[in-house]
């Protein structure tokens, strides 16, 4: 679920934006449908509930082999798109650094070396790596759960991958010691100079330790006792203190999380019921270069490198040189390749890491300015997936704001280009499958279409203080339907505009978008059938 949330304009300049035509249209026929008729009563007595009486819904499916409009409805509308602009956002990135990009966050030894003591600093040059390898499988691949611990403070049922999180620091911890260095009389520094935090929410970094998160997992005793806690990372001075106590099965389960101005002191009170599933709550870290420092001097210590300097407090970044030129280079952590950071992003809608991508694409082009991502974007869209730029209005990575906009017909011609491409089938399987995994996964598990509709959805929900209800802002899938004799189809559905009294309608609404491309999969299965036949 994507909470709304206004944001300042943002305006960025990009020289030489001419906006093209569509230099090949994914879908032939009108330009605009008021009404699709051909969408069947099943899925017209959805889009007739109560829920959706002032709402709109945008609908196109397309045959891209045959390039046929199999349904269209306001195609050319344009829709808050929610998550699904993570789809423009990911697919700029994978294709400005290649799938097979890794991250490579150095480690310098800044100083004089005489014999294993190092006299000066360590310096770990952040590079704006998601996860440094804290959901690294011992495949090589990253790992996430159906719902991810970043949504755990909106979203039930969100669990933890089993990696350590300060697993990349580790490797480079003992890399260090390997390289000979004992003892550091001197200091550990991040340098962060890589790009400059946006204000983006939530906020890109140059260095990750954990999504920038805390992890409180809560687990119940047996009624009358104090409920079980366990946090991680545990890194100096991070304290977590609970008062939360389990009550009979049945009873209230409700955790409320508290933390003091600097985030390190975290409180969590409440009730957890006795036989209940344990319950994840996150607390966010204020200072990740401070956070960070501190980690590494402990990952130090733990692999026998002890440092002069206190190891809480403030990042001393004055300290860090101009550059690197001379300085021998003791660590080094490689992250997995890009794609498999696409699909984290993908399957469980990571914000932080859509948002992180406008940062790696305004790096990689050789900018600390995180906006400079746009005009590659656009750029992108233009001449590389002939997708016209005019069809999106985005202002962050994620899809976060109620102001940005996206057309159905935008979508498709994103997903269209993929179809062109090699990665093509590492592209679909990093959206979340219906019904198996990532954010699709609870819906339609015993149906017809489960495993055969690949798409990102996209929610955006605020208060309805008027009327004491929910307002969604947007609830959409876009991505393939895979007809049962193996045809690929292109679908994006959209409805703007739905009001729910609460947070079950909330959950209906997002079902029935699922079941909308369940059917949808299911019509043109038969569609094909009766055709073969």
């Amino acid at each position: 679920m994507r909470r709304m949330h206004p944001t300042g304009l943002r305006t960025k300049a990009a020289a030489g934006m001419t906006l093209l035509a569509l230099a090949a249209s994914v879908a032939t026929g009108p330009a605009a449908v008021a009404g699709d008729d051909s969408l069947g009563p099943a899925i017209k007595a959805i889009m007739d509930k109560p829920a959706y009486k002032h709402a709109q819904w945008g609908v196109l499916e397309v045959d891209p082999a045959k390039h046929e409009t199999i349904h269209s409805q306001f195609p050319n509308q344009g829709f808050i798109p929610g998550s699904d602009t993570k789809l423009v956002t990911i697919s700029s990135a994978w294709h400005t650094l290649g799938p097979d990009h890794r991250f490579t966050t150095p480690v310098y030894s800044v100083g004089t070396l005489s014999g294993s003591t190092l006299t000066g600093n360590l310096a770990l040059v952040a590079q704006g790596d998601l996860t440094m390898g804290g959901r690294t499988k011992p495949d090589g691949s990253v790992a996430y759960t159906d719902i991810d611990h970043t949504d755990a403070n909106d979203l039930p049922g969100a669990t933890l991958t089993p990696e350590d999180p300060l697993a990349g620091l580790d490797m480079i911890a003992q890399q260090v010691r390997d390289s000979g260095i004992t003892h550091v009389a001197g200091d550990v520094v991040i340098d962060p100079r890589i790009f400059t935090p946006p204000p983006l929410d939530p906020q890109p970094t140059p260095l990750i330790i954990n999504d920038n998160l805390i992890d409180l997992l809560t687990t119940p005793t047996s009624a009358g006792q104090p409920a079980q806690l366990m946090w991680r990372p545990q890194v100096a001075p991070y304290t977590v203190t609970s008062t939360v106590q389990t009550v009979a099965a049945g009873g209230t389960t409700n955790i409320t999380v508290s933390a003091s101005p600097d985030g390190t002191h975290i409180t969590l009170s409440g009730t957890i019921a006795a036989g209940a599933q344990p319950v994840l709550r996150t607390s966010g870290i204020q200072d990740p270069n401070a956070f960070g420092r501190t980690a590494l001097i402990e990952a130090l210590g733990r692999a026998g490198v002890t440092v002069t300097a206190a190891p809480t407090g403030a990042n001393p970044q004055n300290l860090l040189p101009a550059g690197y030129t001379g300085d021998p280079q003791v660590a080094k952590y490689v992250s997995p390749p890009y794609s498999q950071y696409a699909k984290l992003i993908l399957k469980v809608s990571h914000n932080l890491g859509a948002n992180l991508a406008l940062c790696n694409i305004a790096v990689f082009k050789g900018s600390t300015d995180c906006f400079d991502a746009f005009p590659v974007e656009q750029a992108f869209l233009r001449d590389v997936a002939h997708v016209d730029p005019a069809q999106f209005q985005l202002d962050d990575g994620r899809g976060g704001d109620a102001t940005e906009r996206a057309t159905p017909n935008g979508l498709a011609g994103i997903l269209a280009y993929w179809l062109r491409t090699p990665d093509a089938a590492a592209f679909r399987n990093s959206l979340p499958i219906l019904g198996v995994d990532g954010s699709n996964a609870s819906t339609c598990t015993a149906c017809p279409a489960r495993g055969k509709v690949f798409a990102k959805p996209g929610t955006v929900i605020g208060q309805d203080l008027l009327n004491n209800g929910l307002s969604i802002a947007d609830q959409s899938q876009a991505g393939y339907l895979i007809t049962d004799d193996g045809r690929t189809l292109i679908f994006v559905v959209m409805v703007n505009a739905a009001a729910v009294p609460d947070i079950q309608g909330v959950l209906d609404v997002f079902n029935d978008s699922n079941e909308i491309s369940a059917l949808l999969q299911q019509q043109a299965s038969r569609h094909w059938h009766d055709e073969d036949d």
